[in-house]
């Protein structure tokens, strides 16, 4: 349960001494500070034949204002600094899950519902955009924690991401634009290849990229990407979509190191980033 409650002393104990009367127990608090109020998160054990509409209004006669409650598991019990290290160690180990743990982890959605949600983004390494979002607004102290996990994630990733293009190493593939397709050969051999379609009315053109298992994490994804953004802009497309299957790990650290502007979805099986691509040259 979330209450706004005035920002003065004994608000908080009001509110615990007319949960006390009615047989509620408070499992955790969390206070979310913002000017002259804040935001209190509540686990709450009801008695079992509670409605939400009775919970809401003991909370309203006891000073709450803005109040939202929702049916929780006993995962909201969970201690929210090991939750936030566990969150991390999820999306280093498999970046591409980072808008369902983003979600998971504030209790949000990653696809819109009725539109009307508050929407909340995070920038990872300046370039890829993750949104979540929810009917309860997120808080500022929320906002906060959200920059500072992007901010750590994308310094991380960054670490760990592949040379960019123009760090050329040893043995290095060629890479070919031929039309709408880019090949990266290697010893005569294909290390990878990507290719766009053209795209219908304003819609971004859908780019196919695939690299071969042993030219992982050289940069030839990165490179592949870049080049054709490149050509596609060249052939009139402001933005450009990649698919993939959700448990793609190489996905978001690519996206990372082209250094281009990417926008984040995840809707089941199916990662989506969007890329504009108007400021490339071609």
């Amino acid at each position: 349960m979330r209450a706004g409650l005035a920002d003065r002393p004994g608000a908080l104990a009001e509110l615990a001494a007319a949960c006390g009367r009615a047989g509620v127990n408070i499992q955790t608090v969390q206070v979310f500070p913002d000017g002259t109020t804040v935001t209190d998160e509540l686990v709450l054990q009801v008695p079992q034949d509670w409605t939400r509409e009775q919970l809401g209004q003991l909370v309203s006669g006891a000073g709450g204002t803005a109040v939202s409650a929702v049916p929780v598991t006993t995962a909201a019990l969970e201690d929210q600094p090991t939750r936030y290290v566990q969150a991390v160690r999820a999306i280093i180990a498999q970046p591409a899950r980072f808008p369902e743990v983003a979600a998971h982890l504030f209790d949000a959605d990653v696809a819109p519902q009725a539109g009307e949600e508050d929407v909340l983004e995070m920038t990872v390494g300046g370039s890829a955009t993750i949104q979540i979002r929810r009917d309860t607004p997120f808080t500022p102290t929320e906002r906060a924690r959200a920059g500072a996990l992007a901010e750590l994630v994308g310094e991380v990733l960054g670490a760990q991401a592949p040379p960019a293009p123009h760090q050329p190493g040893t043995g290095d593939p060629d890479y070919v634009t031929s039309g709408a397709v880019v090949s990266a050969l290697a010893g005569g051999k294909v290390a990878g290849r990507a290719e766009y379609s053209t795209g219908e009315g304003d819609a971004p053109w859908p780019v196919d990229l695939w690299v071969d298992p042993a030219w992982h994490r050289r940069g030839v994804g990165t490179r592949l990407l870049t080049d054709v953004a490149r050509a596609a802009r060249s052939a009139g497309a402001d933005e450009i979509v990649l698919t993939a299957p959700s448990d793609t790990k190489a996905v978001l650290p690519m996206v990372l190191a082209a250094g281009m502007r990417g926008r984040i979805r995840m809707a089941g099986d199916t990662l989506t980033v969007r890329i504009a691509i108007t400021d490339l040259r071609g």
